[in-house]
């Protein structure tokens, strides 16, 4: 496991390639002033700028658990590209999204991973579980893997999902919710070495690794927010709850268990 302070490019889309319409938010693959191709993630789509929140915490806190994630930059979009697009919900999304996006590296020829057909390790099917036991990521199932195969390696993706209570941040600590949505997991059956990974996932996740992550979000990200009315508050909440869920690290790796353990 790396544990590398985090540290994001930023780059300038130069051209819109295409729409990725099986996807709710409708990002878009995109040519940057680098010259390389990304999936951009539209700070102006549905779900708006937690979306973009979730990737970075959950892309970033994959990595330091030594989980392949494509690059994640910050992308500049100006508004003449809202301006020429000729589709008016593309459009839309564009002038919507102007300013500061997230990119995510493209894998060109990458393929869905298929656990019946590409067999992964036990320790790494435990680590991606329990790394989404880790963040309440709803999303990481046989419907949608949002896993790809890629120079024969498995790659993370598409971790928008995750930390599901920021839309409405609760009352009490989000961090002592239950995630029965684990049982739902796409690798939850491979999952046999949850316990081993908690013990080393508590010893890479610090709480200055985890505030070095949360640093990452940009502050006008987090200006919005109707619960808190202020950046730093809600910078705060997310340290909270990710320093609080290490802590309660015992009980998302049981429910995680017990949850495979029903599945078996």
């Amino acid at each position: 496991m790396t544990a590398s302070t985090p540290e994001f490019r930023t780059m300038n889309v130069t051209r819109y390639v295409t729409p990725l319409r099986e996807g709710g938010s409708l990002p878009a693959i995109v040519e940057a002033d680098d010259g390389f191709l990304y999936v951009l993630k539209f700070r102006g789509a549905g779900q708006g700028a937690k979306a973009l929140i979730a990737e970075i915490v959950g892309g970033e806190i994959a990595r330091a658990l030594g989980l392949n994630v494509p690059e994640l930059v910050y992308a500049n979009l100006d508004e003449a590209f809202g301006r020429i697009e000729g589709d008016e919900e593309i459009q839309d999304l564009l002038k919507a999204s102007t300013g500061l996006n997230l990119g995510v590296h493209y894998l060109s020829g990458a393929i869905t991973f298929d656990p019946l057909v590409t067999r992964t390790s036990s320790v790494t099917a435990s680590r991606i579980v329990w790394l989404d036991a880790f963040l309440m990521n709803v999303d990481r199932t046989p419907k949608n893997a949002n896993m790809l195969w890629w120079n024969k390696e498995l790659w993370l993706i598409d971790h928008g999902a995750s930390l599901y209570f920021h839309h409405a941040w609760p009352d009490t600590d989000p961090a002592l919710k239950k995630f029965p949505q684990i049982k739902d997991h796409i690798l939850l059956s491979h999952a046999t070495e949850l316990e081993c990974v908690r013990d080393e996932s508590v010893k890479v996740l610090t709480t200055d690794r985890i505030n070095d992550i949360v640093a990452l979000i940009p502050g006008e990200w987090l200006e919005d927010d109707p619960y808190f009315h202020d950046a730093a508050k809600v910078a705060d909440a997310y340290r909270n709850f990710l320093v609080s869920r290490i802590k309660h690290a015992d009980v998302l790796t049981n429910e995680a268990i017990h949850a495979r353990q029903a599945l078996i």
